[in-house]
């Protein structure tokens, strides 16, 4: 019977001080604490949603509404952060154990804060498109990013405090490992400033239509830090490192203000002076006329009698479209070309082709007798 109570006794003694010095039984309150916020959670996260949607609502911009809705998922976690608390404070912990739970609280609270933060980033990063007017919208999107990662390292930074964990030696090993890393990929540095350069010369941007001399033309798909994505016309894309985008002749045609035609129209040697001049003032004057091209007073505009070529009288059309879209600028390149037929036609002359005269002084009248070598028989 005495051992009996002892062993009574003991288990009487562990429940009340073997588990983190704490009683058995205020760690059970304390486990259905933390599960009754767990169970008001979702009613909770409604309450101060309803409350914070009803004085937003009394603003006129429409920031502050976006922003809550983004907060959402962060003002849900306030429930377990505030289980957690009220749950340690129940366990009334001593020593080491005190200590982590109350580091515990702390790291959560803070990953809330800038969890909040790092959501919150997203609505206010439209405030941050002003900036398009003076930046790229690709160099902006670099920014919110890196304002993005920043936060984030802060937050990591401030929980590893809490948990007495020193970020300086941290910083200083990580910038002796960056040196060396550094070292050994001296080509990613250089195509994340050449991207850098890039965006902020404004070279180019998404959507435009750009030839790398010797490399790939085609349309910009995406700048990335290391490299940008050209789709070819045959619809292949093409990962260029930025590094030859800024160190090689790119010629952006998205940049045109007009798109040029330019060419060399021969007609034939039996035309004369005044169908020459029929021809070449018929020409401009469709051209000058039509709502197609660009007017003289802002662009280089020539119909001229250029050269004598070796078989034909070339006439130089030289005249810019209004319009930059390729399909548009091949229509009324086409209608050009049908108008120019018909003005060569009708001034009664006719396009030259390539042709060459051959004289000879006398043709032989018999076959040139052929060559046959001596067998050994017939020596």
């Amino acid at each position: 019977m005495d051992n009996l109570i002892e062993f009574w006794a003991l288990v009487v003694d562990v429940w009340k001080n073997d588990v983190a010095g704490t009683d058995m039984g205020r760690i059970l309150a304390a486990t259905g604490i933390f599960i009754g916020f767990l169970l008001v959670r979702k009613l909770f996260t409604q309450f101060i949603l309803l409350w914070i949607k009803s004085v937003v609502k009394k603003t006129s911009t429409l920031l502050d509404d976006a922003a809550v809705s983004i907060l959402e998922e962060p003002i849900r976690f306030i429930p377990v952060v505030l289980g957690v608390f009220f749950a340690t404070q129940h366990l009334q912990l001593v020593g080491i154990y005190a200590e982590i739970a109350d580091n515990a609280v702390r790291s959560l609270i803070a990953f809330a804060i800038f969890w909040g933060f790092v959501r919150v980033l997203r609505p206010i990063s439209h405030l941050m498109t002003r900036l398009e007017k003076v930046f790229t919208p690709e160099l902006v999107e670099w920014l919110i990013k890196a304002i993005r990662i920043a936060v984030m390292l802060i937050g990591a930074a401030t929980i590893l405090q809490i948990w007495g964990i020193q970020v300086a030696p941290i910083i200083a090993g990580a910038g002796l490992f960056g040196v060396a890393v550094a070292l050994g990929a001296q080509d990613l540095f250089k195509n994340l400033i050449a991207g850098m350069l890039i965006l902020g010369e404004k070279r180019f941007r998404k959507g435009d239509w750009i030839r790398v001399e010797g490399v790939v033309e085609g349309t910009v798909e995406n700048i990335g830090f290391r490299s940008t994505i050209i789709r070819r016309f045959d619809k292949a894309p093409v990962m260029v490192p930025n590094t030859n985008l800024s160190d090689t002749a790119v010629t952006n045609f998205s940049g045109m203000t007009h798109r040029r035609i330019y060419w060399k129209i021969g007609v034939e040697y039996r035309t004369t002076v005044d169908q020459l001049r029929q021809i070449r003032d018929e020409m401009e004057h469709y051209i000058v006329e039509s709502p197609e091209f660009a007017s003289p007073k802002d662009v280089s505009t020539f119909v001229r009698i250029d050269r004598f070529s070796d078989s034909s009288i070339d006439i130089m059309l030289y005249c810019f479209t209004k319009t930059t879209n390729w399909g548009e600028w091949l229509e009324i390149k086409e209608q050009l070309a049908f108008h120019i037929k018909q003005i060569v036609e009708g001034a009664g002359s006719g396009f030259a082709f390539p042709s060459q005269s051959l004289y000879i002084e006398a043709i032989p009248s018999e076959r040139p007798e052929l060559f046959v070598p001596p067998t050994e028989t017939q020596t």
